[in-house]
């Protein structure tokens, strides 16, 4: 680990594709991977370094992929992570976002464009309510328009 975690060792592969998981996400791009809550459930493992070192690699991808929702339909997208979740990624580290609904890219976007790009990949059932916290949360300047269709 302590070679083969290197961002500077992963980076220097070209085209690195480093997938890892997370336990919850907010509408900003950070990412819980280790705690629910305050309960710890597993370690954080590489998954910055991977995410770091996969952004530095010529043609690479720090990708985050999850469920939308939990086995019990809990979305796994919320409007803030639980209180006492730690942050194991931050949404600065947070490229492409992945869910059974799309993917979409989050590097470089404000907090605002995060907010709705996370909401469009997130479960159905749960939008109007994300929706409704981003708006609570930006104001009136955030306002998304679900396709109809």
């Amino acid at each position: 680990m302590a070679y083969t975690n290197r961002v500077n060792i992963i980076a220097q592969n070209p085209k690195v594709t480093a997938i890892n998981s997370a336990l919850q996400i907010d509408i900003t791009g950070q990412v819980c991977a280790d705690s629910i809550g305050t309960t710890h459930y597993s370690g954080v493992g590489g998954q910055i370094d991977f995410l770091r070192g996969a952004s530095l690699s010529q043609g690479g991808k720090p990708i985050i992929a999850i469920p939308s929702v939990t086995n019990k339909g809990i979305s796994k997208i919320s409007p803030i992570l639980t209180p006492g979740a730690g942050v194991v990624s931050t949404r600065a580290n947070i490229h492409w976002l992945v869910t059974e609904y799309g993917a979409v890219n989050l590097y470089g976007r404000s907090l605002q464009d995060r907010a709705k790009l996370i909401i469009s990949i997130s479960n159905p059932d749960h939008q109007e309510m994300l929706d409704k916290a981003a708006f609570e949360r930006f104001g009136p300047h955030f306002h998304f328009v679900w396709d109809a269709e």
